[in-house]
């Protein structure tokens, strides 16, 4: 039977792990937008990543997803505190 392509070229190349690319996606989606729940998820992603860092590439990436996870994190505290501090949000609307 004919096959299409190489079989071997896309089986030889490292792949790299998927959870910590979505730790580190997580990670930085998370400085912007909604970082009290994607700081942790980056955190919970990057660390099962490191762990399978055995397996498959990705330490790199799993280790800023945990940083930034870490800094979204002291980031929504820190707002959190002068929200606090300044008599909380007030959501203004039309006039």
């Amino acid at each position: 039977m004919t096959s299409y392509g190489n079989p071997s070229a896309a089986s030889s190349g490292s792949r790299t792990n998927g959870l910590a690319i979505a730790s580190l996606c997580c990670g930085i989606v998370g400085l912007f937008i909604m970082n009290i729940i994607l700081g942790p998820l980056a955190i919970v992603l990057g660390v099962v990543a490191r762990r399978q860092v055995g397996a498959k590439n990705g330490a790199g990436l799993a280790k800023a997803g945990i940083i930034l996870g870490v800094v979204d994190v002291v980031l929504w505290l820190v707002l959190l505190l002068v929200a606090a501090n300044s008599g909380g949000f007030s959501w203004y609307v039309g006039g």
